[in-house]
C-alpha cells in the first residue's frame, strides 16, 4: 500500500469493503466478521499501517460519540448506581475464572493473569455494531450492555497499565494505580461539567446553527479532541469518545448532531475492524490445544453466566437477560492490544482465542432474540423441558 498513491489505495479499499459488506449481506453474515477476517488475510501488507490505524481510529471514535449521544448526563449517572454488581460478577467470573483455569493448567500467575485479562473484555466495538445492525439500539437491554461495556473499559485500563509495567520491568505501585485511577476520575469529572456548565449553556447556539455546514467542524472536533485528551492521559479512546457524546447530548439535538457524524463514521468504521483483523497473527503454530479448548468454553459459558445474573440484578427480565447474555461473548480491541503484550510464544494462542470468540459471539448475537425465547418457553415448561 506504501507504493500505491494514497488516492488509490484508499479507492481500493472502500471498494473492498463494499463488496465485502454486500456479499456479507448476501450471506446473512456479520460485516463486523467479514472485515476482520480480510484484515487478518491481508495481514503481511497491511500490519501496522499508519493510514489504516488513522482512519480506523476516526471510526471507532466517531462510532462511540454517537453511542454517547443517546445517554444525557442524568440518565448516565442513574444507570452507574446500577451497574456495579454486574461489573463485578464479571470480573469474578471472567478475569478471576479464566486466571484459575490457568492455574488448573500448570500456567505461573503471571501468564495466568495476562490470559485473563486477554478474556475479561467483551468487544466494545463489535458490540455497538452489531446493535446498530440488527436494529437493537431501542431493545431494554441496550442500555445495560452499554453501561456494562463502559464499565470494562474502565477496568481494561488498568489491566493493560499492570501488564505494561511487569513487563518493562517496572514494579506496579499503589502510587502507579491510584494515579490512573485519578486520570480516570479527572477525565469523567470533566466530561460531567462541560457538558453541565458548557454545552447545556450553548443550547440555544446548537439549535440556531445545526443546518449550518460548519456544525459537523464543531461536533466532530470535539468527539476527536476529547478522545485525543483521554489518548493523552493513558486511557482508552473509546472512553472518552463516549464521553464527549454525553457532553454533547447536554445541548439537546443529539438527533440533529447524530445525523451529521454518521456518514463520516460510516466511511471510516470498516477501516477499524480491517485494522483490528491485520493485528490478528497466525504465522507460527499453536500448541496449548487443551487450554485453549477449555478457555473458550468458558469464554462463552462464563461471560454468559456472569451477565445474565448481572442483568437480573439490574432489574431486567429473563428473556431480556438472557438476550443479553448471549450478546456480550465476543472479545476484540483490547484483548488483541493486551494480547500484544503476552509473551511471544503466547501470541498465536491469543490470536486463535480472539478470533474464535468474536466469531461465536457474533453467531450468538444473531440468534440472541431466538435463544431468549426458547429459553424462557422452557422455564415456563411445567416439567421445565
Amino acid at each position: 500500500m506504501n507504493e500505491l498513491p494514497f488516492l488509490l489505495a484508499a479507492g481500493a479499499m472502500l471498494c473492498a469493503f463494499f463488496a465485502v459488506s454486500y456479499a456479507s449481506q448476501s450471506f446473512r453474515l456479520p460485516s463486523v466478521l467479514s472485515f476482520i477476517l480480510l484484515g487478518a488475510a491481508a495481514h503481511f501488507w497491511f500490519f501496522q499501517n499508519h493510514l489504516v490505524h488513522l482512519a480506523s481510529e476516526i471510526g471507532i471514535v466517531l462510532m462511540f460519540f454517537v453511542l454517547g449521544l443517546e445517554f444525557p448526563l442524568a440518565r448516565m449517572r442513574d444507570i452507574s448506581r446500577k451497574i456495579w454488581p454486574a461489573g463485578l460478577l464479571d470480573v469474578i467470573f471472567n478475569l478471576g475464572g479464566t486466571i484459575g483455569i490457568g492455574w488448573a493448567f500448570g500456567l505461573d500467575f503471571f501468564t495466568a493473569f495476562t490470559i485473563g485479562s486477554i478474556a475479561y473484555a467483551t468487544s466494545s466495538s463489535m458490540s455497538a455494531k452489531m446493535l446498530d445492525e440488527k436494529k437493537r439500539l431501542a431493545s431494554p437491554e441496550t442500555e445495560f450492555i452499554l453501561a456494562l461495556l463502559i464499565f470494562e473499559d474502565l477496568v481494561a485500563p488498568v489491566l493493560v497499565s499492570v501488564l505494561a509495567g511487569t513487563q518493562g520491568g517496572d514494579a506496579i505501585t499503589a502510587g502507579s494505580l491510584g494515579l490512573l485511577l485519578a486520570k480516570l476520575i479527572l477525565l469523567t469529572a470533566s466530561a460531567m461539567f462541560l457538558g453541565l456548565y458548557g454545552f447545556r449553556k450553548i443550547s440555544v447556539f446548537v439549535e440556531r446553527n445545526i443546518d449550518t455546514d460548519f456544525m459537523p467542524l464543531f461536533s466532530v472536533g470535539i468527539a476527536l479532541g476529547y478522545a485525543g485528551f483521554a489518548v493523552w492521559l493513558g486511557l482508552s479512546e473509546i472512553l472518552g469518545a463516549f464521553l464527549a457524546g454525553m457532553m454533547l447530548s447536554e445541548t439537546g439535538r443529539s438527533a440533529e448532531l447524530e445525523h451529521l457524524a454518521l456518514p463520516i463514521r460510516d466511511l471510516c468504521l470498516p477501516f477499524f475492524f480491517f485494522w483490528f483483523g491485520t493485528s490478528i497473527r497466525f504465522d507460527e503454530g499453536v500448541s496449548n490445544i487443551g487450554i485453549l479448548a477449555a478457555l473458550i468454553v468458558w469464554a462463552v459459558t462464563g461471560k454468559v453466566i456472569a451477565v445474565y445474573a448481572g442483568a437480573t440484578r439490574y432489574g431486567l427480565s429473563p428473556k431480556v437477560a438472557c438476550r443479553a447474555a448471549c450478546s456480550m461473548v465476543q472479545r476484540g480491541e483490547f484483548s488483541a492490544i493486551i494480547a500484544s503484550l503476552a509473551p511471544p510464544a503466547w501470541r498465536v494462542f491469543s490470536g486463535i482465542y480472539i478470533l474464535t470468540t468474536a466469531g461465536i459471539g457474533m453467531l450468538l448475537f444473531d440468534k440472541a432474540p431466538i435463544l431468549a425465547k426458547r429459553f424462557v418457553a422452557k422455564a415456563a415448561a411445567p416439567d421445565g423441558s
